[in-house]
């Protein structure tokens, strides 16, 4: 490993100077153990803890299989699809890989009694599989997580509808939070020149999950004086949201949960704030029962923010906690557009709000690659910046998962693999120092 390490930090990324590199036979991956399932058995979901089910084994390094890459993995990031492998919840991920083995030979290799996390990466092509043209052997890239067979039509409009799609690192195994990858070649993507190793790694997964669920058409399709209500705005996917949001000339309505994430959302530029712990929002009043009281006191509040105006587009991912809310605060024809459910699956709303006010909610799952790609591009371009505020050591990805778990943490919480430190991996010195500035809002915040 360590010769691989030097050939990339030496600057030398001709194809065939990592081609004649020797592959190891083991790597370091962060894995969770199938024979340890049940090791969290009666607990609430709060007291599973990462740091416990999270190990870093030496592993082996596999086969490629056509159309695939194998990746030096330079650093990742920490994803929630993450916490939920290493919690087992809502169900073990050793089902996914089970049930995707059956599928081919060739995806037999992932059903193994051990699962490689992370859906992130950042780090160098070393070899590529039969059939791959587009990538060579020392390409800089980062990946796209969607790991898709392609053999259905159901796919070829749109590849989330193909029924064997799967999140890399979370529904295969082969995961991004080691020191080794493996990845299908249209996962791939250019690494931006002006990036830091780390600071790539960690927009991939909640960067492209933002743009299908706000920009794209697939998704709520924000246009130009769009008012939108976004969730968690300085978070790891929110931040994207709240970025997207005002680079294409929309408002975003940023609710936080601190003092410390609303001067984030300012920093980032927005102007209209709530802190819903200084405000004392409780939409529930018990565990089963929702107090509509509050949802009208977040519209109120909306409305005296934005002048009158009630919300286009309401960003949706805490899920049971707040779905109520946003179906009532969002305007007549507007939409709800969810991607996740961090606080619970089973969600509930007054339907009168959403009927007789001709409101639609819309699902959102992760990102195809042409809008994988095309986020990226906004990424490599400098309209859209990494929210990167804490990196940990590839031994540490339990704590980094448990930050996570605990929301410790603002934007995104990255993990070195191979690279040896942080800062590494500027190619475009111009740019990064031109964008200096908005590199370092989200850094030891």
């Amino acid at each position: 490993m360590q010769q691989i390490l030097e050939a990339i930090l030496s600057g030398d990324r001709t194809p065939g100077a990592f081609a004649s590199l020797a592959l190891p036979q083991t790597y370091r991956g962060t894995t969770v153990h199938e024979d340890e399932q049940e090791m969290f058995e009666g607990l609430p979901a709060a007291q599973k803890d990462p740091r416990l089910s999270l190990h870093l084994d030496d592993v082996p390094v596999p086969e490629l299989a056509a159309g695939e890459a194998l990746v030096a993995v330079m650093a990742s990031a920490i994803n929630y699809n993450t916490v939920w492998t290493s919690i087992f919840e809502p169900v073990s991920t050793f089902g996914f890989l089970r049930r995707y083995g059956r599928t081919s030979p060739v995806a037999k290799r992932h059903d193994l009694p051990y699962h490689v996390v992370g859906s992130d990466l950042s780090g160098v092509v070393l070899r590529t599989g039969p059939g791959v043209h587009g990538w060579q052997p020392g390409a800089e890239v980062v990946a796209h997580c969607l790991s898709v067979e392609l053999e259905h039509a159901d796919g070829h409009d749109d590849t989330m509808l193909d029924p064997e799609q799967r999140i890399w690192g979370f529904e295969t195994n082969f995961g991004g939070l080691a020191e080794l990858a493996v990845v299908k070649a249209n996962q791939l993507m250019p690494k931006p020149a002006h990036l830091t190793w780390e600071e790539a790694a960690a927009p991939g997964l909640v960067n492209s999950t933002a743009y299908r669920q706000l920009v794209s058409r697939n998704g709520a399709a924000m246009k130009l004086g769009d008012t939108v209500l976004i969730w968690g705005a300085s978070g790891g996917l929110g931040s994207y949201a709240t970025q997207m949001a005002l680079a294409a000339g929309a408002t975003p309505v940023c609710v936080v949960s601190s003092a410390d994430k609303a001067q984030i959302c300012r920093a980032m530029g927005a102007e209209l704030v709530i802190d819903r712990q200084a405000e004392g929002y409780r939409f529930w009043k018990d565990e089963r029962t929702q107090d509509p009281a509050e949802w009208k006191r977040l519209g109120a509040r909306i409305r005296e923010l934005t002048g009158g105006r009630d919300v286009d587009i309401t960003f949706e991912h805490p899920g049971r906690e707040t779905f109520g809310a946003s179906v009532y605060v969002t305007r007549r024809g507007g939409t709800i557009v969810t991607c996740a459910s961090t606080s619970g699956f089973l969600h509930e709303y007054d339907n009168r709000y959403l009927w007789m006010h001709l409101k639609r909610i819309q699902g959102s799952h992760f990102a195809n690659y042409r809008e994988a790609w095309a986020a990226n591009d906004l990424i490599a371009r400098g309209l859209i910046h990494p929210t990167l505020s804490r990196v940990h050591p590839l031994e540490q990805a339990g704590q980094a998962a448990y930050d996570v778990q605990h929301n410790l943490h603002q934007g995104k919480v990255g993990v070195l693999a191979l690279a040896p430190e942080e800062g590494l991996g500027v190619r475009d010195d111009a740019m990064r120092e031109r964008l200096l500035p908005q590199l370092m809002r989200f850094r030891d915040v």
